[in-house]
């Protein structure tokens, strides 16, 4: 059974909001663009930007088959960035389609690994 726990001073977790843009660059080309973002920062892990699904244009995304679970998020869905020449790049993007009320502000916001693409840009 999947155990669901909630963010504490233990495990905290944080989500801004920024009017900040985006750009996410792979192959030398944008591939996401966003006018803003949400900065998620879960305990000692790096920040997680996460982009608003509703400001890109999501046709380099293909749906995969891959999912993981994060007791504190939910379970995330991946997406395979397609490059301009065909080229996949293999569960690049992960969202959460049905995250846990304390973190519903991410609720499909697509996230990027940073080390599958060549550049997050911000500002």
């Amino acid at each position: 059974m999947r155990r669901h726990l909630e963010p504490s001073p233990d495990h905290p977790i944080s989500i801004e909001s920024k009017a900040t843009p985006v750009r996410i660059i792979l192959a030398g080309e944008p591939v996401l663009v966003s006018r803003s973002h949400l900065e998620l920062r879960e305990a000692s892990y790096p920040p997680a930007l996460y982009l608003p699904h509703e400001e890109m244009d999501l046709s380099h995304l293909v749906p995969s088959d891959h999912s993981t679970w994060c007791p504190y998020k939910g379970e995330a869905s991946y997406y395979h960035l397609r490059q301009a020449d065909g080229t996949m790049v293999e569960n690049a993007v992960w969202t959460y389609e049905t995250p846990f009320p304390a973190v519903a502000s991410i609720k499909n916001a697509l996230a990027v690994y940073p080390d599958r693409v060549d550049a997050i840009q911000v500002g």
